[in-house]
């Protein structure tokens, strides 16, 4: 199993996803954490937070369509288990955003920007859980 070099495309995703989260934080004072933004659409206190919160989770999902309407072709996805897998692992990262109180997006990108202590720990812990599963599955399991 070989893991694609794509350091154009990740360069640029990763100042479109920085930019979102300044934005954000210059244009509601809200940390962009996908995991939050998700949950605080479900369980909204009024209807200015569902607004924005609806709004930008829209924004995610339509984006490939966008791409599709420039491009004329839908990104290359490709995914080496099955819709049941796919499924139990977002189980399980739900599962690991509510004990660590929040994602990768919101820990990573805005919690290490404000020098959050939580998110000092929460991202190294990732990190090392990222490392050792790519380990596992490549090099024990024989994926």
């Amino acid at each position: 199993m070989e893991t694609a070099f794509t350091p154009v495309t990740s360069f640029g995703g990763g100042l479109l996803i920085g930019l979102g989260a300044v934005l954000l934080m210059l244009g509601l004072g809200r940390i962009f954490g996908a995991t939050g933004i998700l949950s605080g659409a479900i369980f909204a206190e009024s209807r200015e937070e569902m607004s924005w919160r609806l709004a930008l989770i829209a924004g995610m999902i339509l984006a490939p369509v966008l791409i599709f309407a420039i491009t004329g072709a839908m990104p290359a996805l490709t995914v080496p288990v099955s819709p049941a897998m796919i499924a139990v692992g977002g189980v399980i990262v739900g599962l690991g955003a509510s004990l660590g109180s929040g994602c990768t997006s919101g820990h990573g990108v805005c919690g290490l920007s404000r020098l959050s202590v939580r998110s000092l720990v929460a991202v190294p812990t990732f990190m090392a859980t990222a490392a050792i599963t790519v380990f596992l599955v490549r090099h024990v399991f024989g994926g």
